[in-house]
Formats: structure tokens, sequence, C-alpha cells
């Protein structure tokens, strides 16, 4: 095992990794490995993201107040666009054959990149047991529905079963996951149309056309909430996938597939979710605290298990995307041990969170949005950052100094990591937690929104709340993006040019 702060071996080098388990680590791809052609990306994106859960989304958008044609816009542009941030930085992974945390390096520093590395592995920690809990939660409600079985024992048995599937499918690696999603692509995408047909009839189009319009600071909070649920919240890995990629393959078409694959089922499925969100406020409210088994209590009993597997397949499929990248990003922070073994750890750490969540947690959906916009803020700094790193680069990547604290990219490049944590002390100044009573821990945030007239807290006996109709837009995600993008643009354009001459 190559030590993540050593210089690796010639990229020419086989490195192991088309067997049966993937033994490539964070080292460089070997050329004769990089065979992967950019529409192979849709693969792991669509997969990842045609799961049922984004039907859920449908109820979290309405929740803001906005009408079926405002989240519609904001649904369509929040989706595209934040995938297409993922494409551009599955750009890097083209251009040096290494994992995102690994490319990131160059933006930060060999030993700088611990910084947003921490952020971005306990970010992929929580969507992946985020995930494996949405699948346990539906295994539980289908079994209680069809009489099967229920009570703790089904939990723990799903638990179990769920979380080896995740894990197994995460320790094998890249390859074994690229022919699985391509399988699964196609058998989940067509299970997925036969659910929304079956639950057509449950639309009430004059109830949904007649939902009254909300504010603008409301579709920019809703905007927010799309961003960080869908592209931001992978784009920590986008690299991971894209690394296997011939050097000759086009950016363009990097970007493309990227966002085709990560955006065209999400698009269709909280479009639907609206309309069935808009239709039966019941269904809404119920999507808070099982999001799938909700969705599971307008079909036909006939339909539950076929739904069932589908559901649980592609939740699964999403959180083997998760565990391979954590595993990655674990190594990348200097924890010397092989990529199967870090895909272990952190499968054992995913099936704590999720039965911690399934017995213990009160709410789901409530922790859920706040764990998000909370670390959705520091990523988006560093995402901006690393973006305009990537966009200003013209050349590839020196792989051996990705690895060499001495090398050119050096330990830390102080202005990278002081505009992250800048961006994310004013971003978090203007997000605020939406669940007090079911988050609490997360009450500290919105500590601007005051000082700059764009919100009042109000402590109220019966609940603690904000007015002002700034207050819920979460502005300081979007805030921490373009900061971090802009001053990387403006201030690190002469670095990035010194480091390449050299």
């Amino acid at each position: 095992m190559t030590s993540p702060d050593r210089p690796v071996p010639s990229p020419a080098a086989p490195v192991g990794g088309a067997g049966v388990i993937e033994t490539t680590g964070i080292e460089i791809i070997a050329e004769t490995e990089r065979t992967a052609k950019p529409r192979d990306l849709v693969w792991p994106w669509f997969a990842a993201n045609v799961s049922v859960f984004g039907m859920s989304y449908g109820s979290y958008l309405l929740g803001f107040g906005i009408s079926f044609v405002q989240a519609t816009v904001v649904a369509i542009i929040g989706i595209i666009i934040s995938f297409l941030l993922c494409g551009l930085v599955a750009i890097a992974g083209k251009r040096g054959s290494a994992p995102t945390m690994v490319l990131s390096r160059a933006a930060f520093g060999v030993h700088g990149q611990k910084v947003p590395g921490i952020v971005s592995w306990l970010t992929s920690i929580g969507w992946e047991t985020s995930l494996a809990i949405s699948a346990v939660l539906a295994t539980a409600t289908v079994f209680d529905v069809l009489g099967l079985a229920s009570g703790q024992a089904v939990t723990v048995i799903a638990t179990i079963v769920i979380a080896a599937l995740i894990v197994g499918a995460s320790v094998l690696g890249y390859h074994t996951i690229m022919k699985l999603q391509s399988i699964l692509t196609w058998a989940t995408g067509a299970m997925t149309i036969l659910f929304m047909v079956l639950t057509i009839p449950h639309i009430d189009w004059a109830a949904v056309v007649s939902m009254p319009h909300g504010s603008p600071q409301a579709m920019v909070g809703a905007l927010v909430m799309v961003m960080t649920g869908f592209g931001l919240g992978w784009i920590n890995i986008a690299a991971d996938w894209s690394r296997y990629q011939k050097r000759t393959a086009s950016d363009g078409s990097i970007v493309l597939w990227n966002t085709v694959g990560g955006a065209a089922a999400p698009v269709v499925l909280v479009i639907f979710g609206l309309l069935l969100a808009g239709s039966d406020t019941g269904l809404a409210g119920a999507i808070e605290d099982d999001p799938i088994g909700a969705l599971i209590t307008i079909l036909p009993l006939w339909a539950l298990i076929p739904f069932w597997i589908v559901a649980v397949l592609t939740l699964v499929s999403g959180a083997v995307l998760g565990i391979y990248s954590s595993g990655l990003t674990l190594i990348s922070l200097g924890i010397n041990i092989p990529r199967p073994a870090a895909a272990a750890v952190d499968g054992l750490i995913l099936t704590a969170g999720t039965i911690w969540v399934a017995f213990f947690a009160t709410s789901f959906i409530g922790p859920f949005q706040s764990f998000l916009i909370t670390l959705g803020v520091p990523i988006a700094a560093w995402a901006g950052i690393l973006i305009a790193d990537i966009l200003s680069r013209r050349a590839d990547y020196d792989e051996q100094a990705l690895f060499d604290p001495a090398g050119r990219y050096g330990a830390f490049d102080w202005t990278s990591i002081i505009t992250m944590v800048v961006a994310s002390v004013l971003g978090w100044g203007l997000v605020v937690n939406s669940f007090t009573e079911a988050a609490p821990w997360n009450n500290w945030q919105g500590y601007l929104l005051q000082p700059l007239g764009l919100g009042t807290f109000v402590d109220d006996p019966a609940g603690s709340y904000w007015e002002g109709n700034w207050a819920y837009s979460n502005i300081g995600v979007l805030l921490a993006l373009v900061l971090g993008f802009a001053v990387t643009w403006f201030a690190r354009r002469g670095k990035i040019r010194a480091q390449e001459q050299r």
C-alpha cells in the first residue's frame, strides 16, 4: 500500500485494480487500466439517483410555501446546475487519474487537504447512512403492511442484510460497482416508471394548480435544498468515478455525461413527487418520518414487494457510491490501510448509524435536512475553490507532486484553506436550523441574519423560530460556493501558472 504522502510509483506500472476485488487505493491509475469512456459515467450516476427517495423531495420543496410551478422551476434548475458542478469536478479525475480528495491537494496542499477531507468524509458517511436508513424503514413498513412480520426483529435483520449488501459491493470496488450499476439502471428505471403509472390516479390536478405562489426568498431556500440534496451532496466524490477515463476523453463529454446521468432521473422523480405531495397533504406530512414508507401507502398490495425490492436496490446503489468514496477519503487522510479495509471500516460506522436512527431517533427528515445544510456550507466553499482551480489549469496534474509535500503543490496552500474557513463562517451565519426540536444540537447557526437585517429570532416558549423573508432561504450555501470560486479565480491564478511552469 502506497503511503498517501509519498510519491507514487510510475503511473505506467499496473496497480492491480482490475481483479475481482479492486486493490487500487488512492494511487494513480495505470495507463493500461484507463479504458472507460465518458458515456460510462451515466451508469453510476443514474443508478444512484433513480431512487424513489427523490420523489420525497416534492414534499420538502412544497414545505417552503411555494407553488407547484415555482417548485418545478427550482427543481429543474437546482438539479441540473448541481450535477453540472459535479461534472466540472469530474474533469479533474480524467486529468489526474486519482480520487477527488487527492486531486484537491493541488488546491489545498498535500497536508492542507486534510481540512476539506475531514468534511468530505463526514458528508459521505452521513449520506450513505441516510440512504441505508431509508432502505431499512422501507423494509419494516412493507413487511408490516403485508402482515409478514413486524417489530424490532425485522429492523435488525433488515439493517444487517442491507449493510452487508452495501459493504460487500463497496469492498469489491470500482469494476464490480460499474457492472452492477449498469444493470440496476435498466431494472430499477423500468420499475420506477411502473410505480409512477400506478400512482397517477392519486394526483389531484385541481389541488396542485391551486397552490398559492411563495416569495422569491422561499424559492431561493428551496433551490439551496435541491442543490445540497442532489449534486452538491455528491460533488466531493465526482472525480472518483472519472479517474479510469482515457486521457484523450474530452472535458465537455465528461461534464455532459456526468450531468445527464445524475440529473435525468431526479428531475422526473421530483416533479412527480410534487404532483403527489401537492395532491395529498397527509402524504406530504407522512414523508417526514418515513419517506419511502409513506409512498408505499398509495400502492396496491400486489405491487409492494416489487416496489420494495426496487426501492432497496436504488438506495443501496447510492450508498455503495458513498461507502466506496468515503473509504478512499479515509485513506487520503493518512489512514494507511488497504482500500477494501477502509470500505469495511466505513461500513461498520454506517451500520451503527443506521441502528441508532432506526431504534432511537424520533424523526428522520429533521436531522437529515439540518445535516445537509450544515455540511453543505463548507462543501460548497470547497467546491467553489476546487472548480476555480480546475478551470484555471491548462495542463494535467503533476501526479507525483500530489503525494509529495515538497513538490510543486506544497504542504499547505493557505489561500485556499483560509478562503474555505472564512466562506464557511460567513455561510453558517446565513443559514438556520429549520428543525430546532428534532436537531437542537444545530441551533447555533444564523448569527449574521439579525446584524444584517435579514431576519429576527423569536424566542417563543411554544417553540423558537425566525421571522423575515430571508431567514429560511439558506443563502449561506450559495455565498460559500460563489465566494470560494471568486477568491480562488482571482487570488490563485498566478500561483497556478507558477506551479505549471515548475
